[in-house]
């Protein structure tokens, strides 16, 4: 597997490209070191190199737009609907035929464009000593006065919380979800600051009651040897949210082919290859995430420890389209 410079990266992929070489150019915002073991296998399978070139999300989309037509890149692999969406609102997706894909991933995780494939929930994290169970078991909880002082979360301009209020946005309509917004920044214990690991920190710390995060950083907490990690998990208890109702919202990680892409065919193997059993074995046990292939055995302890949940099954699609929406609710809320 190789890696290329950025400044390099455009002269040797035409150049090999010329030379026919069998390939697949990557960009990808998937910052994981068990991601790895994805491209070396596929390699091994196919005979196909992966170039990559690892940035941020705002980074790769803007390098896309500029190289234009002439754009080496095939894939772009993201983390996220909303950012996915963005890539598709600026015209840089291309649908994808595969009855692979389209057999093996869920009509509501993937659109025309793109396909998910990994999922991660949005769950509540709350303090045992200081926040009853009960009293936080739903998304709209959080908005509760009761709660004043004791909320703590990351951004709202963070597509993590863009998603999850694209999904409240669908089931409970404008009016309900601006109250939400509103009532949820009342109750905020500290201005937005920090990730996902650090709200749950600061809940067990007791510095606020109560935060929103993604499953996987409470999985990585879990499974980390590191006594204060153990400290942590032992002072918080996770909550699947709306499981009465809607369901508790899911994130995704997925992938799509550029219009531009000059190794269509082998970029698609590479999303089918994603879709296969063995990669879903390794997003699950190596980045504490879901598959979304049906009936696919893992062995994460985490995972498992966590248990099973009822999830939101709205689509990825109507989650993109909600993006802004949702910011302009957040704006008016205050949730900078």
């Amino acid at each position: 597997m190789t890696s290329f410079k950025p400044a390099a990266l455009a002269a040797a992929l035409l150049m090999s490209a010329a030379a026919g070489a069998q390939e697949v150019n990557l960009y990808s915002a998937r910052h994981y070191q068990t991601d790895q073991a994805l491209y070396t296998n596929f390699t091994k399978q196919t005979g196909i190199k992966i170039n990559r070139i690892d940035a941020g999300e705002n980074e790769l989309l803007e390098r896309i737009k500029n190289e234009g037509a002439h754009s080496p890149a095939d894939i772009l692999l993201t983390v996220d609907a909303a950012r996915l969406a963005k890539a598709d609102e600026l015209n840089l997706l291309a649908p994808v035929n595969s009855s692979v894909l389209n057999a093996r991933i869920p009509a509501n995780l993937r659109t025309p464009n793109w396909y998910s494939f990994s999922s991660r929930a949005r769950v509540i994290v709350y303090n045992n000593k200081s926040v009853s169970g009960a009293a936080v078991q739903n998304y709209e909880d959080l908005a509760n006065p009761a709660l004043k002082g004791k909320v703590c979360v990351r951004s709202g301009s963070h597509p993590y919380n863009l998603s999850l209020g694209a999904g409240l946005l669908s089931h409970l309509g404008e009016e309900k979800t601006a109250a939400w917004a509103k009532g949820l920044v009342a109750n905020f214990a500290r201005s937005p600051k920090g990730g996902d690991t650090d709200q749950i920190k600061a809940v067990a710390a007791g510095e606020c009651g109560v935060a929103l995060a993604n499953s996987y950083y409470v999985a990585r907490l879990m499974r980390s040897d590191k006594p204060e990690d153990k400290k942590v998990m032992e002072s918080v208890t996770v909550v699947w949210p709306n499981q009465k109702t809607s369901g508790t919202h899911i994130n995704i990680s997925g992938a799509g082919v550029l219009k531009t892409a000059p190794n269509k065919a082998n970029a698609v193997k590479f999303l089918e290859y994603l879709a296969s059993d063995e990669a879903q074995v390794y997003f699950a046990d190596g980045n504490n995430e879901w598959p979304v292939v049906a009936n696919v055995k893992t062995n994460n302890p985490a995972l498992n420890a966590l248990g099973k949940f009822k999830a939101d099954s709205i689509g990825v699609g109507r989650l993109a389209e909600q993006q802004a929406a949702v910011q302009k609710i957040y704006d008016r809320a205050g949730w900078q």
